[in-house]
């Protein structure tokens, strides 16, 4: 009898304690690539445009080749990240074109509106260089993060929008979006109309 029960007994015990594994298999999620941050130094924007400001070394400026090409139309390449920071520029001939750009600003940024779960703005006052504007921080799974727009409210207009070149996913490029409106903040700050 004894015997029966020592036979028994682990036989269960061993039934039992494979009936508990777990046999999920399923594929485990993508993981994100550990991202290594370049140190932050600047260089000055030297070119024949009517602006001039300050970017990072570790982003590449080039003249925009689209279709619509204007003069004054470049992208801030941060090959590191697989982003632009697209920099258009408008010699604004009348107050009516003006007024024109800035309600496009406007309507281009709460375009997002749909995907973003915020968009904050904030304005650009640097009276003593005739710098001002509007800065649109969009939260959210948006295609662009961050856009704004600087004028001296006669001539010159100048607009930046941040964009990458990946399906938005807002929780994956948080930290990259905050490292880059550093960048951005610093181009802002820096920013001055040649004439």
């Amino acid at each position: 009898m004894k015997l029966k029960y020592f036979i028994f007994l682990p036989s269960m015990l061993l039934l039992f304690l494979a009936a508990c594994q777990n046999n999920d298999y399923s594929p485990k999620p993508k993981a994100y690539f550990r991202i290594i941050y370049p140190e932050k130094k600047y260089q000055e924007f030297k070119s024949s445009s009517a602006f001039s400001f300050q970017y990072p070394v570790y982003a590449k400026m080039e003249i925009d080749k689209g279709k619509k090409t204007e003069k004054d139309w470049y992208n801030l390449h941060f090959t590191q990240f697989n982003g632009f920071l697209h920099l258009t520029y408008y010699d604004v001939s009348n107050k009516a074109e003006y007024d024109e750009m800035v309600e496009d600003a406007h309507k281009l940024a709460f375009k997002h509106t749909i995907k973003a779960s915020a968009i904050d703005q904030k304005l650009i006052n640097y009276p003593d260089r005739k710098v001002y504007g509007i800065y649109y921080a969009i939260e959210g799974n948006t295609a662009s993060s961050v856009q704004f727009f600087l004028t001296d409210s006669t001539k010159h207009y100048f607009r930046g929008a941040l964009y990458f070149n990946e399906r938005p996913q807002y929780d994956s490029i948080e930290p990259v979006v905050k490292f880059i409106k550093t960048d951005i903040d610093k181009m802002i700050s820096t920013f001055r109309w040649k004439n």
